[in-house]
């Protein structure tokens, strides 16, 4: 058995070699993140040069927008190729993919996690349905993401009649992982953590690819005095623990047992906040009118995250079931760069778990944001501006959901309205149009929605509109809002137009 090595930052670093593959977890704003442990690799690479070459993997995005998360490994040289789902927290990454700097592929969050277990299990990767049609599709991208990127980790198979995908396994020989507490003979327990995210898959995939196991915690305690059902690594899976007395739950946070599950908070006076933003307000509310007791609901990053100000405020949480790709069940959920944690949750379980549940089918809806969506129903999230963003758990929980309502703004860049004497007016449209006759890429095949039978909407502060047949149908217009003058023009095409209701005026109220 090997013993596990309690060790410094830049001991840990020194553990990772040139050309290494290396997988990380973390969430947002510093959620079970080693920072202490990127930070030294970062530092020992611009001191000495090494290590170099590195291929990053990482599923769900991490970072702070600047310098922290995967903006540690944004090097020319230092990295070589980056797999992952989501880059918006990492602006650094994304300029090193636009500049042809790094091999970049990107699949879908739950694919990844998925994969590092299948890896750490000895299987011959991951087979999914999870993707087909959509730019991770070899028959699209392949989820290839600029010019330098030829790879092929993806291959479109058929197995008992029915189209499926392979991800391809591959060799991890670093895994870096955390959480709150190690005991001295490596036993990891994330309790105080505001959620699990993969750190057992991601220390699995490494472990059994012979691979070197690096753990950060806030404190070392005695062996034997973790509770066994908190563990969620055990020690004979890790090779190296530093602890790092400032760790935080999120960037610039102290801990929270609220938010953790230790403790219960008093929600009444911890107030969510209905969105102040007059587009955001709409399509919350409006969005809001599609949940229903009892379904099993999910909710995306950004747009969808006003919805929790419009539950707050309508006291009804308690009738529905909420779930966030991160691995958390009901309470009150948070939003921006908190999102994926809750305050009084009713379980955290690891996101991989959560990402079976949703590839399986168990989303009755799912409220999700929307970047572009053209003439055939197709949305685009993941590639925006010459911007890659990514997926994250999108597509598994797009593809899946009985229901999908999408939302988002009408258009984008200096839109300005105003809502007056019961009408919406349209001071000034922006100057990006969201709805384009064909997408960037597909990040939600509509074609694959139709074929499942999905019901799907589209909602923004101007217009509903639905998945028909033969693509979009214009299904609402808000009060005071005309077809002719404030809808058609601004879209490059045109929609299904037959019965036009008007949207309830109450969604608009402030």
């Amino acid at each position: 058995m090997r013993a596990t090595r309690i060790m410094t930052a830049a001991e840990a670093a020194a553990l990772v070699k040139d050309g290494d593959t290396v997988a990380i977890s973390g969430n947002g704003a510093g959620m079970i993140s080693a920072e202490a442990v990127f930070a030294a690799i970062e530092k020992r690479y611009l001191e000495t040069g090494h290590p170099r070459d590195l291929t990053l993997v990482h599923s769900l995005g991490l970072g702070d927008r600047d310098a922290l998360g995967a903006n540690r490994f944004a090097h020319e040289g230092m990295l070589r190729k980056i797999v992952a789902a989501h880059f918006t927290w990492s602006p650094k990454m994304q300029q090193l993919i636009r500049e042809e700097k790094v091999e970049a592929y990107c699949f879908p969050g739950g694919a990844v996690q998925q994969l590092l277990r299948e890896i750490g299990a000895g299987r011959p990767g991951l087979f999914t349905h999870s993707g087909l049609g959509t730019f991770v599709d070899p028959r699209q991208d392949g989820g290839r993401c600029n010019g330098r990127s030829r790879e092929e980790l993806v291959e479109l198979l058929r197995i008992d009649g029915r189209e499926v995908l392979r991800y391809k396994p591959f060799k991890v020989d670093v895994a870096i992982i955390r959480g709150t507490y190690a005991d001295t003979r490596g036993n990891l327990s994330p309790e105080e953590e505001a959620i699990d995210m993969d750190i057992h898959t991601i220390a699995l995939a490494a472990h059994n690819s012979g691979g070197t196991v690096i753990a950060q915690v806030r404190q070392v305690v005695e062996a034997g005095s973790l509770h066994a059902r908190s563990v969620r690594v055990p020690g004979i899976m890790v090779d190296a623990v530093v602890e790092d007395a400032a760790q935080q739950q999120f960037y610039g946070r102290a801990y929270d047992p609220t938010v953790s599950g230790g403790r219960r908070a008093d929600l009444g006076a911890l107030a969510a906040e209905i969105p102040s933003k007059l587009e955001r307000r709409i399509v919350a509310r409006r969005a809001a009118m599609e949940l229903r007791p009892g379904a099993s609901l999910n909710f995306g990053f950004g747009m969808p995250g006003g919805i929790f100000g419009v539950i707050a405020e309508q006291g009804n949480a308690g009738e529905l079931w909420m779930s966030l790709e991160q691995g958390t069940h009901n309470g009150r959920m948070l939003d921006d760069s908190l999102f994926g944690a809750a305050r009084n949750t009713d379980a955290i379980v690891p996101s991989i778990e959560q990402f079976d549940y949703y590839s399986g089918g168990g989303i009755d809806i799912t409220f999700l944001g929307m970047g572009e969506a053209d003439s055939a129903g197709n949305v685009n999230v993941s590639h925006l501006g010459g911007n890659l963003i990514g997926p994250g758990g999108f597509i598994e929980i797009a593809q899946n959901a009985k229901k999908v309502v999408f939302c988002g703004t009408f258009d984008a860049q200096g839109a300005r309205l105003e809502w007056s004497d019961g009408r919406l007016k349209v001071r000034q449209p922006g100057k990006v149009r969201k709805f384009v006759e064909r997408v960037e890429r597909i990040t939600f095949a509509a074609a694959y929605a139709r074929r499942t039978g999905q019901e799907v909407l589209y909602i923004t502060e101007r217009a509903v509109f639905r998945l028909a047949a033969e693509g979009l149908e214009l299904i609402e217009v808000a009060p005071g809002i005309g077809i002719e003058r404030d809808i058609l023009p601004y879209m490059d095409f045109r929609p299904r137009v037959t019965s036009v209701a008007e949207m309830p005026v109450s969604v608009f109220a402030g």
